[in-house]
């Protein structure tokens, strides 16, 4: 803080933007004049009203909400600035970045804010004596032009930032170079350092990750990238998109890498390197309690369209050592050995879809479950592996009967993530569709 006074009285610092993150993983919030946000708002909080926790993506106000709705008047809810996540973002000039965390009117936080919701499994795991260590790895479609409903997607309207498979490829054209470095200098400036950046197999895909570091911060991290990815995909004319399927047979994911540690020490491999008791209870954990956990970790419509057979996001819920049709995959070398937790698409809310990877650890490490074998083979064809949920309505309706998740969770924060995924599957259920125009307007 006294960085940043000193800051604003040289005048290089006018604006400071305390952002509050909302259910869909975005950054939500008001922009401070500087000096007024030292004087007052760093001290006393600010207000913004609750229905940022409780609304659907177009921010349309909501009556199915315990949190707020019109019966209560939309009250606000308090924001207390966290300023250990203070930070510039160059790609904004003369501004600073702070998250929040909302309050009730006791002051006590919010339990269903994602990033409480991210606290309350970090606490239950710790409870077992041990800490989580998360690596993202975050994929996204860049498109060239800026999108609009009209232009819409492909021939007449915006088309991929490259045109063929440039999967690994390090001959990108001279716009997507620009990008790419302009992304990396940004953010490390912005003190998110990435590990690396690379092309996948969609044309105009991207793939960054992140090193590994706490939980929370992680996430922060993720939610801040991914305001720099657009805002930056902006102004070089070109559309970040960070849905799960953009176009029909294109997915992208957000990988969880996942590692445990106690008093320091690495807890998922044996000395040896193999995986040790507790990390077999982890996965065991998370193959049977994240199926029923799904709205937290693809919580739109579009989610599921991303589970395809043979393309790189699994449909079964089984676990291997290094195989990538697997839902937990098992990667790494001797202490370094960790998970990758590969069901979250790019649209997940980091915050949530970790919790869920968290509830499921503590599920099979407190009762030391045993996982199945692990898939030696192709895991799309292993019919002995449970399937991942098809559509939102049908993972809805098992986050809502699951035992697991009422445990975890709370009865009050299921029924809101509940309220949640009904209204998308509500808003889309009414919906005709150009693909459904297309297939049977003339031969129904």
């Amino acid at each position: 803080m006294s960085d940043l006074r000193d800051a604003v009285d040289a005048q290089e610092i006018d604006t400071v933007m305390l952002a509050l993150p909302n259910l869909q993983g975005q950054l939500k919030g008001k922009r401070y004049g500087a000096r007024h946000f030292l004087d007052k708002v760093a001290l006393d909080g600010a207000h913004m009203c609750a229905y940022l926790l409780a609304t659907d993506v177009e921010m349309v106000p909501r009556h199915g909400f315990d949190l707020t709705s019109w019966d209560s008047g939309f009250e606000d809810t308090g924001v207390v600035p966290d300023l250990s996540t203070l930070r510039r973002i160059p790609w904004m000039p003369r501004t600073v970045l702070i998250l929040g965390d909302a309050v009730d009117a006791g002051d006590a936080p919010v339990e269903v804010a994602p990033r409480q919701v991210l606290r309350t499994q970090l606490t239950r795991l710790a409870a077992l004596g041990l800490h989580a260590q998360v690596g993202l790895e975050s994929e996204f479609l860049l498109y060239c032009g800026t999108y609009t409903k009209a232009a819409g997607i492909g021939v007449g309207g915006l088309m991929p930032a490259c045109k063929v498979n440039l999967d690994y490829a390090l001959d990108h054209s001279p716009a997507l170079d620009r990008y790419f470095h302009r992304l990396q200098a940004t953010l490390a400036k912005a003190g998110m350092p990435v590990e690396a950046i690379k092309t996948e197999a969609a044309p105009g895909q991207v793939e960054v990750t992140f090193p590994h570091g706490g939980a929370i911060a992680a996430c922060d991290q993720h939610l801040v990238f991914k305001h720099a990815a657009r805002m930056l995909a902006a102004r070089a004319w070109m559309t970040a998109t960070f849905m799960a399927a953009p176009e029909t047979g294109i997915g992208s994911g957000l990988h969880i890498h996942l590692s445990l540690t106690r008093s320091g020490s690495p807890m998922l491999p044996t000395p040896d390197g193999e995986l040790s008791a507790t990390g077999k209870s982890a996965i065991a954990g998370l193959l049977e309690a994240l199926p029923g956990l799904a709205p937290l970790y693809a919580p739109n419509v579009n989610s599921y369209k991303r589970y395809a057979g043979e393309a790189f996001a699994p449909t079964r819920m089984a676990w291997g050592f290094d195989n990538r049709t697997c839902a937990v995959r098992v990667v790494g070398d001797g202490e370094n050995v960790h998970l990758e937790l590969r069901l979250p698409g790019a649209d997940a809310n980091a915050y949530l879809a970790l919790s869920a990877a968290l509830a499921g650890i503590v599920h099979g490490i407190s009762r030391n479950l045993a996982p199945p074998p692990q898939c030696v083979s192709n895991a799309f064809e292993s019919s002995q592996a449970p399937l991942v949920p098809f559509t939102l309505e049908q993972a809805r309706s098992a986050f809502l009967h699951s035992p697991i998740a009422r445990e975890a969770f709370g009865e009050d924060l299921v029924e809101h993530y509940a309220e949640l995924a009904l209204i998308e599957v509500d808003h889309h259920r009414r919906i005709v569709t150009a693909a459904e125009q297309d297939r049977w307007f003339t031969r129904a």
